[in-house]
C-alpha cells in the first residue's frame, strides 16, 4: 500500500502535502505548531486535519507492519502464493488481514482438525468437487475411510462423512472473502435487537423490545444499548434473515446445483453458517458499531470540550465563587481580578438538621454581603450541583436585593463538571495546601468564569462531562483525543509566561510536565521573563523545544514587542523589515496604531510583498494579523456569560415563553440548554430548525447564548422541552 497516495486520496489533498506533513510529524514537530508556523510546507491544513491524518497515519502503518508481520509467517509455513500475496496486498483493514492470515493461525482443536488429523481431507475434497455424477458414489468412498487405528478411529461411513463435513464447514468459516461478504452483507440487512433481561423499571425501558436496522442505527443508542447490557439489564442480538445469510455463503460455495453433493453440502453451510460464521460475525459487527459510535461521541465529545475551553473568559472582574452544600455548608473563595484568592468563608443558609435555620440564613446573608463590599465584587459563580438551586434562590433573593448590596453585582450559574476532581487532585493539594476540598472547589468555580481555559486545563478532560457516554468508550483513545483538543485551544489562544500555572503550560506545544515546572521555578526565583529568550535559560528547554514553543507563548509588557503576539521569533526579521516598509515602528505596534498595515500591504500586493520580505503568503497574513493586534484572545468573539439578577423557578415555566439560554452540552440527538431554573431543557434535534439538519452541531456549540421557547414542562419528572420552530432562524 502506497501510503502517501492512500491519505492524499482519503483527505482530498495534494501527495506532495502528504509527503511534507509526514516528514514534519517524523521530524518531532508537534500538531499545533505544524499547524501555525509550518502552513507553506503544509498547505495550510489547520490542526483538525492534520490530527485527523496523524491518527490515520498511525492505523495505515500499523496495517502496513501487521501486513508484513503476517505474509512472513505465511512464508515461513511454505504457503504464500501468489494469490495469498495479492489478498494481503489489497487488504484495507486489519480486519481483512486477520481474515487471510485465519487459516494459517496455529490451531487450537476444533472438530474440523480432528478430522484432518484422522486423515478425512480427502474425502472433503472429494465432496467439495460437486461432479455431476460420482464414481465411486460419496457414501461408498466413505467407507474406505473406515479406521480402527489408535487415536484415527473412524467407526463408519457416516463418521467418516461428518468429520468431512467439519472439515468443509472449517473452511467455509475460514474464507476471507466469504466472511468479508457476510460481514458487509449484514452491516447492509441486519438488526440489533434488544429484549429486557429484567422484569424492573430502569432508564433502559426504551430498549426493552427493541430492533432498528444496522445502517440506520445511531451512535448512541449502540453505546446506551451496550451499557444496558453490561448492567444486565438488556439482552443483546444481531438479526438476520438465515434463509439470506446462508444464501451468501451459496452464492461462493455452491458451484453445481445439480451435483449429488448438493443436499449434504447445504446441510454443511447450514452447519458453518450457525456453529461458526454467524456467531463470529456478529462479535465483529457489534466491535465494528461500537468502534464507529466511539468515534463519533468522540467527534462530539471533543467538538464540546473544544468550545467550552474557548467560552468567552469575563476579565476584569472581582468574583465570588460559591460552591453550594447542605450538611458541610456552603464554601465561598473571592477572587481577584487576577485569579489571586482575597477571602474565604463557610455559611449555612439552608436547613440541617441541628442547626437554627433562620439565624444562619441571616448570617450567611451577612457573611456574603460583607466579602462583596470588602472587595468590591462584580459577580457570584454559583456552580451547578448540589443545592444550586436553593443557592441560586438565595443569592437573587435575600443577597442581591438587599439594601447594603452594590448596584450591579450580578450572578451566573457555572458548570461544576470536574471541579471536585481538582479539588482532591495533587496540583490543587499543591496550590491550595491549607484548604479543604470544598473551599478549593470554590476557588475553582470563581476562577473558571474568570479565565475557563486556564482552569479547565487542570482537570482531566474528560472528567469535565461535556460528552456522552465517555466511561462507555475506550478510555486511552478518549485520553489521547481531548489531550489534543486541550492542546490545540492552549496554543490558540496562548500562554502568558508570566503568569501561567505549569498544568498550562505543559499543554503548550514543546513543552512537559517537567520543563513547565522548571517555568514557574525558573520564574520564582528571578523574576519575570522580559523577553521570550530568556525561556532558554530555564533548563530542559533546548533549541529544539523553544522552537516548538516560542511562537505561544506571550510576554505582556516585555522589552520585545514582538513577543506579546503570535509572531515567531524566526520570522521577527520578517516582521521589521514589514514595518520599515511602510514606515511603522514596534511603538505603533504596542500602541495599536496600525490600523492601515494590511490595507497597504494589500495595495501593494500580498504575493508580491511576501517574495520580497522572504516569507510565504499564509506567513505574512498571520504575521500582519498579529501585529495588527498585539494581544489579541481570540475567545473575545465568543458570546458572553450570562449574567442574571433574578431567578426562574420551574413553576414560572409556560409553554410558549420565548428564554434566552446557553448550550452547556451538544450531543447526538440534541442540546442541553441552561435557561436560569437548575434543570437544564432539552432542544432536540427534530425542534432545532424549521429545516431538516443532520447533527446539532452544524447549528448549535457549547457556549452559544441563544433564545428558546417552552415546549412542555413536565415538573415531577423535572423535564423541559425547547424548541427553535417558528423562530425564523
Amino acid at each position: 500500500m502506497d501510503i502517501v497516495k492512500t491519505l492524499a486520496s482519503e483527505f482530498g489533498i495534494k501527495d506532495e502535502q502528504v509527503e511534507a506533513t509526514i516528514a514534519l510529524i517524523d521530524e518531532g514537530n508537534t500538531i499545533p505548531f505544524i499547524s501555525r508556523y509550518r502552513k507553506e510546507v503544509t498547505g495550510s491544513l489547520d490542526d483538525a486535519t492534520l490530527r485527523d491524518l496523524f491518527d490515520r497515519l498511525q492505523y495505515l502503518r500499523n496495517l502496513e507492519e501487521r501486513r508484513v508481520q503476517i505474509s512472513g509467517i505465511i512464508e515461513e509455513q511454505g504457503k504464500l502464493t501468489p494469490e495469498i500475496s495479492f489478498a494481503l496486498n489489497n487488504a484495507k483493514t486489519l480486519v481483512e488481514l486477520e481474515d487471510i492470515y485465519r487459516p494459517f493461525k496455529p490451531k487450537r482443536t476444533t472438530r474440523g482438525s480432528i478430522a484432518r488429523a484422522k486423515g478425512l481431507e480427502p474425502l472433503a475434497q472429494y465432496i467439495m468437487e460437486q461432479r455431476d455424477v460420482y464414481e465411486p458414489s460419496i457414501e461408498a468412498y466413505a467407507e474406505e475411510f473406515i479406521s480402527t487405528e489408535e487415536g484415527k478411529e473412524v467407526p463408519d461411513a457416516a463418521a467418516a462423512l461428518q468429520g468431512a463435513s467439519d472439515i468443509i464447514a472449517e473452511d467455509v468459516s475460514n474464507d476471507a472473502e466469504i466472511r468479508k461478504l457476510l460481514r458487509e452483507f449484514t452491516m447492509a440487512n441486519g438488526a440489533l435487537t434488544t429484549k429486557a433481561a429484567k422484569d424492573e423499571p430502569s432508564v433502559y425501558e426504551n430498549y426493552y423490545d427493541f430492533s432498528e436496522p444496522i445502517k440506520k442505527l445511531k451512535g448512541h443508542r449502540v453505546l446506551a444499548i451496550n451499557r444496558g447490557e453490561k448492567e444486565d439489564f438488556l439482552k443483546v442480538a444481531v438479526t438476520l434473515s438465515e434463509d439470506d445469510g446462508i444464501a451468501q455463503l451459496v452464492s461462493r460455495v455452491i458451484t453445481n446445483k445439480q451435483s449429488p453433493a448438493l443436499d449434504r453440502l447445504m446441510a454443511t453451510l447450514k452447519d458453518a453458517y450457525d456453529r461458526l460464521l454467524f456467531p463470529a460475525i456478529e462479535r465483529e459487527v457489534r466491535t465494528a458499531l461500537f468502534d464507529d459510535a466511539c468515534e463519533g461521541a468522540l467527534k462530539v465529545f471533543a467538538e464540546n470540550l473544544r468550545n467550552l475551553l474557548l467560552v468567552s473568559p469575563l476579565k476584569g472582574k472581582t468574583v465570588l465563587g460559591y460552591d453550594p452544600g447542605y450538611g458541610h455548608g456552603c464554601k465561598l473563595a473571592v477572587v481577584d481580578k487576577t485569579g489571586k484568592v482575597l477571602d474565604t468563608a463557610v455559611i449555612y443558609p439552608f436547613r440541617t438538621k441541628g442547626r437554627d435555620n433562620e439565624n444562619d440564613l441571616d448570617k450567611s446573608r451577612l457573611v456574603v454581603l460583607r466579602l462583596i463590599v470588602k472587595h468590591g465584587v462584580d459577580v457570584v459563580s454559583i456552580g451547578n450541583g448540589t443545592a444550586s438551586r436553593e443557592s441560586e434562590k438565595f443569592i437573587a433573593e435575600r443577597v442581591l436585593r438587599d439594601p447594603a448590596c452594590p448596584k450591579g453585582v450580578k450572578y451566573t450559574i457555572v458548570s461544576e463538571a470536574g471541579a471536585s476532581v481538582y479539588s482532591a487532585s495533587k496540583l490543587a493539594t499543591e496550590e491550595f495546601p491549607d484548604f479543604d476540598v470544598m473551599q478549593r472547589s470554590a476557588v475553582s468555580i470563581a476562577r473558571r468564569l474568570q479565565d475557563p481555559l486556564a482552569e479547565l486545563v487542570k482537570i482531566e478532560p474528560k472528567a469535565i462531562g461535556v460528552g456522552q457516554y465517555q466511561h462507555d468508550m475506550k478510555q486511552a483513545r478518549l485520553t489521547d483525543a481531548l489531550g489534543g483538543v486541550v492542546e490545540d485551544c492552549v496554543n490558540g489562544v496562548g500562554v502568558d509566561v508570566n503568569t501561567a500555572s505549569y498544568s498550562l503550560l505543559s499543554y503548550v506545544s514543546g513543552i512537559n510536565t517537567a520543563a513547565a515546572k522548571n517555568i514557574v521555578k525558573y520564574r520564582e526565583e528571578h523574576g519575570e521573563f522580559k523577553t521570550r529568550q530568556q525561556i532558554l535559560n530555564v533548563p530542559k528547554i533546548g533549541e529544539k523545544a523553544f522552537t516548538q514553543c516560542a511562537g505561544f507563548l506571550r510576554i505582556p509588557g516585555g522589552s520585545e514587542v514582538f513577543d506579546n503576539t503570535g509572531v515567531h521569533p524566526e520570522s521577527y526579521n520578517v516582521a521589521f523589515d514589514l514595518l520599515k516598509r511602510f514606515d511603522f515602528t514596534t511603538e505603533d505596534v504596542a500602541s495599536g496604531n496600525l490600523g492601515l498595515l494590511r490595507f497597504k500591504a494589500e495595495k501593494y500586493g500580498i504575493a508580491k510583498l511576501a517574495r520580497e520580505l522572504g516569507c510565504g503568503e499564509p506567513t505574512l497574513n498571520d504575521i500582519i494579523s498579529e501585529l495588527e493586534k498585539p494581544g489579541r484572545d481570540i475567545r473575545d468573539d465568543a458570546p458572553a456569560p450570562v449574567l442574571s439578577t433574578d431567578v426562574l423557578d420551574i413553576t414560572d415555566l409556560k409553554p410558549g415563553m420565548q428564554l434566552k439560554g446557553t448550550v452547556r452540552n451538544v450531543i447526538d440527538f440534541g442540546c442541553f440548554v441552561d435557561i436560569g431554573v437548575h434543570h437544564d431543557g432539552l432542544l432536540h434535534i427534530s425542534e432545532m430548525s424549521d429545516r431538516f439538519i443532520k447533527h446539532p452541531s452544524e447549528l448549535f456549540k457549547t457556549g452559544d447564548v441563544i433564545e428558546v421557547i417552552i415546549k412542555d414542562v413536565n415538573i415531577d419528572k423535572h423535564r423541559i422541552s425547547l424548541t427553535r420552530k417558528g423562530m425564523g432562524k
